[in-house]
């Protein structure tokens, strides 16, 4: 009975609107609505499970989440939720009677209502499912580091057929069953998709299994189309899984001996699509075929036939016999929702108070800089000893890891190994290096499963970071997209607690992946980003180490933000002091006035980068014009925040245009080095008064080359730049600039051009870069004046 209170809460919400919700008198027309919005094929299997999950959480105490992976099963979730109390608690207006669930169902998919996922809205939501894929990863994210919690992942049968969930069956290899919690995968096989039949619901049941077993698990198959019959099968099958990992966790937290991989239990779950729904209507059947996937019936305003059909399949519940003569769940009912504290709607997890991390200052790891640029160090390197004692800080709270696709090490973070191992509970041999069934470290050579662990954890209250390959991290473009409109619209609902802030840093970039080749070159992923919603997302691009280590410590100590930052891995010169980067990251963007001439003057010209490589070749540029043209002035900036480049209205970071037209005037000819595509920076400069703008970055140039090679083919290299310069000041011609400067120019860009044809002769002979560019010192070394 309480699954058909469900079932029928959750075909209201579809179709009805606020005026009739008991059926208390024969259904009109104006009771439904006019436009019919939601998916119910998967609504009735989803009540069913979850209403066996509320029995075993009755039965023995358990902590439990549920994770609606089918796409917009958001009807069934919102009638459990309902029916336990929890939605009321959290809407009081949403009453636990009739006039309230008048309100239940027509805000459902209806404008100024709520979506038709399982969305932030919903109480006991940690994912939305809007996109297919990320629910079974998601939710062994969840359980890492709370052993008492189990997640009952519930995975769509056409989910199952996309990429990032067929990987993520492989995570049972990674949970760790004395300190992590577990997963229960229930693979739901109602047959259909949208319109076609689904892939494992058609291979043999020999086959289906052997692929279950293959991937680790030990599965229980429950099919039938009887509820009286399946009721039991399932409740025995749950109870089944439970027990196992009762005792799959016991033995292991009962023993100091290295864990065994366990095979976890999961259950497959065959039920017709659109179960209790109508059978056939106009000929043709219903449930059981994809028919049912949506609206199983249009709306009778345009099809009159079906309203009777609507009536008796509504009336078919016996809502009467379901709720009292106030609209409230029968007694009986509600007896048996589980304890205010372990309702699946209030599971803590799902709407975490986050303990923030215990940071070591970040200035104890700086780089000494006795002259600008003579010192080569290796960004990521500094910062993953950064990383590293944040690991042992928060080693007693266990809420803090760093994910990657096999490329921790490769992106020069190996001092996290000093303090942690990868986690891996797969076959360990005796060469394998920093592996254990217990680290902070978790790799696997799929980003998507790496960020889908990063972001469950995230979800349930932990900290965590992201590394990989700048070119690769557009696998996880979609998995951003989601995650960034999650922080939005927790944002906007009141009872939504912050979360800490998804972070990922981007080492191996496009600038230095000369060995690689053109497949590894794309700085994309920044544009990606800047088109989520500006209160979230956030871009740095710091220039060496120290900044680096601001930034990181910054990001680690936000909230709610997705916070991209872009590195160097390669030993490259190093600018700031520590407190000086201190300073320049705290501002996002400044003067560097040790390598400016123009205190005191209006500049000639401005000579600006974003991002480690462009801020090199802009420097060694900027030291070229001031040799090569003595009465130039120049003034040089870095940004080091990308977002303070917007006016204030388009961005919370963006300068006012009095403090942007105070660093970048308002006609001073600027020439921008800039990490990723031009186009970019153009669009951010688009509104302000400067216009006078030359955006130099990557413009899709590249082949296995030199370092140096791959700004030359793109034309960002300090010869390019000058030879920039040099034409901005031939444009300007009689403004500002002195006569020696305009006509010694072209002298200069005549030289630029000879040293850009020694280059490519030098590099197709040796092989490398010509020494005067390697060994290239600002200041030849010695301290700036």
């Amino acid at each position: 009975k309480y699954w058909r209170a469900s079932n029928y809460l959750a075909v209201g919400q579809i179709y009805l609107l606020d005026k009739n919700p008991l059926l208390r008198r024969p259904l009109t027309l104006s009771d439904v609505k006019s436009r019919l919005l939601g998916h119910f094929g998967t609504t009735p299997g989803q009540n069913f499970i979850y209403c066996h999950l509320n029995k075993l959480i009755n039965d023995t105490g358990r902590s439990i989440i549920y994770i609606s992976g089918p796409g917009h099963g958001g009807p069934a979730i919102v009638a459990q939720v309902y029916l336990e109390g929890t939605y009321t608690e959290y809407y009081p207006d949403i009453t636990e009677d009739a006039v309230g669930m008048g309100k239940l169902f027509k805000q459902f998919s209806f404008p100024g209502g709520i979506p038709s996922h399982v969305a932030p809205e919903t109480p006991g939501s940690m994912h939305e499912g809007g996109e297919l894929g990320y629910s079974l990863s998601h939710a062994y994210g969840a359980v890492l580091d709370k052993p008492d919690l189990l997640v009952a992942c519930v995975v769509g049968d056409g989910e199952a057929e996309t990429g990032p969930l067929a990987t993520s069956w492989h995570a049972n290899k990674f949970l760790n069953p004395k300190t992590d919690g577990a997963v229960l995968p229930i693979l739901h096989l109602n047959g259909y998709k949208i319109a076609n039949p689904t892939v494992l619901d058609r291979i043999p049941r020999s086959e289906l299994t052997a692929l279950f077993v293959g991937y680790g698990y030990d599965p229980i198959i429950v099919e039938g189309d009887d509820p009286a019959k399946m009721h039991p099968l399932f409740a025995d099958a749950l109870q089944m899984c439970n027990d196992k990992i009762t005792s799959i966790q016991a033995t292991a937290r009962s023993s100091s001996a290295p864990i065994t991989r366990p095979a976890w239990p999961m259950i497959i779950l065959r039920t017709p699509k659109g179960w209790t729904g109508p059978k056939e209507l106009n000929g043709k059947l219903i449930e059981g075929t994809w028919r049912s996937h949506q609206v199983p019936m249009s709306s009778p305003a345009q099809n009159p036939s079906h309203f009777s059909h609507l009536e008796a399949w509504l009336r078919s519940y016996d809502p009467d016999s379901l709720f009292d003569e106030d609209g409230a769940l029968m007694p009986e009912l509600k007896a048996l929702v589980p304890p205010y504290e372990l309702r699946m709607g209030n599971n803590p997890f799902t709407n975490p108070r986050v303990k923030m991390l215990r940071l070591p200052p970040f200035a104890d790891y700086g780089i000494d800089i006795p002259h600008r640029g003579a010192v080569k160090a290796s960004d990521t390197s500094i910062v993953g000893k950064f990383l590293r004692d944040v690991i042992r800080k928060n080693e007693s709270a266990r809420n803090f890891r760093v994910f990657g696709p096999d490329e921790t090490a490769s992106n020069r973070l190996h001092a996290l190994f000093e303090a942690t191992d990868k986690q891996f509970l797969g076959e360990i041999i005796p060469s394998d290096d920093n592996m254990s069934n217990d680290g902070r470290v978790m790799e696997m050579l799929s980003e998507h499963q790496c960020e889908g662990w990063l972001e469950g954890y995230l979800l349930t209250g932990g900290h965590g970071l992201l590394n990989s390959y700048e070119a690769f991290i557009h696998i996880i473009d979609s998995m951003f997209n989601q995650h960034a409109k999650w922080l939005k619209m927790c944002k906007d609902i009141e009872w939504r607690n912050n979360l800490a802030s998804l972070n990922i840093l981007l080492a191996s970039h496009v600038w230095r992946q000369d060995h690689n080749g053109f497949t590894h070159q794309d700085p994309g992923f920044l544009d990606h980003v800047i088109n989520k919603k500006p209160e979230i997302i956030r871009i740095y691009l710091p220039p060496d180490a120290n900044c680096l280590l601001s930034v990181m410590d910054h990001c680690l100590s936000s909230c709610h933000k997705a916070n991209v930052i872009v590195a160097g891995k390669h030993p490259s010169p190093q600018w700031l002091p520590i407190d000086e980067a201190t300073s320049h990251c705290t501002k996002g963007v400044s003067v560097w006035e040790w390598a400016s001439n123009d205190r005191g003057v209006m500049p000639h010209v401005i000579v600006c980068a974003a991002g480690d490589v462009p801020t090199l070749e802009a420097l060694a540029a900027t030291s070229i014009l001031r040799k090569k043209l003595p009465k130039l002035k120049v003034r040089f900036i870095n940004v080091v925040n990308l977002m303070k480049l917007a006016l204030p209205s388009q961005h919370p970071n963006g300068l006012c245009n009095q403090d942007f037209d105070s660093m970048f005037t308002v006609d001073t000819p600027i020439v921008f080095a800039f990490h990723g595509y031009p186009h970019l920076v153009e669009r951010l400069l688009y509104r302000r008064k400067n216009h006078n703008l030359t955006v130099k970055g990557y413009v899709e140039e590249g082949t296995i080359s030199t370092p140096f090679d791959m700004t030359v083919m793109n034309k960002l290299d300090r010869f390019h730049l000058v030879i920039d310069v040099c034409d901005v000041l031939e444009r300007d011609a009689g403004k500002k600039v002195d006569a020696e400067s305009l006509w010694t120019a072209a002298y200069v860009k005549q030289e630029m051009q000879q040293l850009l044809v020694k280059h490519k002769s030098y590099i197709r002979e040796h092989g490398a870069d010509m020494p005067e560019v390697v060994d290239w010192v600002w200041n030849n070394g010695k301290p700036a004046v």
